[in-house]
């Protein structure tokens, strides 16, 4: 159990913490990490992000913000979960996401953020932010659904299926639960493939001519989560959290 890296040409960053995929402020990092090195591994050619267990991801541990003293859970959470996200984005390859269950607040983050994504089909998105006294990821969200629909789910908290994101485009494709890994290996292995120079010059070239300055919009966003927290707001739901 715990966050591993696999490497190899396909490298796998494989998340399996039990029961929900739930990452604390340690795991975070470590994700990060991991994301990192193996994009910084000449020998890597295309990461694939995936999960054990009941979901792709749960977001933050909103327990451990809970339980903790003082802001440093959440400044630690929003610090680590910025660099996650920024790790996914700026790898020098191309990153797979494949997605399974939930993939909530921070797992949209690092599906928003990754190059392909391919899910299983029983995943679904979405932020639960609101509902938890918080703002974020709608950077991330606005990179898989339309800009009405995003705001809609942000609002009311709804989630939306990998069957409406592949219709979208979103979504490269939609298998069995239990095909999943294959499919995501099997499109990583097409990457793979091409010429390893070309490619990470083709991740760097469509970052750079990306509309949006991702970082820079979860930044923005996080602001308003310590506004939350500075009123007592954040900690107020929190505590109704189970």
């Amino acid at each position: 159990m715990g966050i591993t890296l696999l490497g190899g040409a396909v490298a796998e960053v494989v998340v399996d913490l039990p029961p929900v995929n739930a990452l604390a402020v340690r795991d975070w990092e470590k994700l990060a990490r991991l994301v990192r090195a193996a994009g910084e591994d000449p020998a890597t050619r295309v990461v694939v992000l995936r999960a054990e267990g009941r979901g792709f991801n749960a977001g933050v541990d909103i327990k451990e913000m809970r339980d903790s003293e003082g802001h440093a859970a959440l400044v630690g959470a929003n610090r680590a979960c910025y660099e996650a996200f920024a790790a996914v984005y700026e790898c020098a390859v191309p990153v797979i996401a494949a997605v399974h269950g939930h993939c909530l607040g921070g797992g949209v983050g690092l599906a928003g953020n990754a190059d392909v994504v391919v899910a299983g089909d029983d995943a679904y998105f979405g932020l639960p932010e609101v509902d938890r006294g918080a703002l974020g990821a709608a950077t991330h969200l606005s990179r898989l659904v339309p800009q009405h629909l995003l705001r809609a789910m942000v609002y009311t908290c709804r989630n939306v299926t990998a069957a409406e994101l592949h219709a979208f485009g979103s979504v490269l494709e939609v298998v069995p639960h239990d095909k999943l890994r294959e499919a995501a290996m099997e499109v990583a292995g097409q990457i793979a493939a091409k010429d390893p120079y070309v490619i990470r010059r083709a991740k760097e070239s469509l970052n750079g001519i990306d509309p949006m300055d991702v970082n820079r919009s979860y930044r923005f966003e996080q602001g308003f989560t310590f506004e939350l927290n500075l009123l007592g707001i954040g900690e107020r739901h929190r505590e109704r959290f189970e």
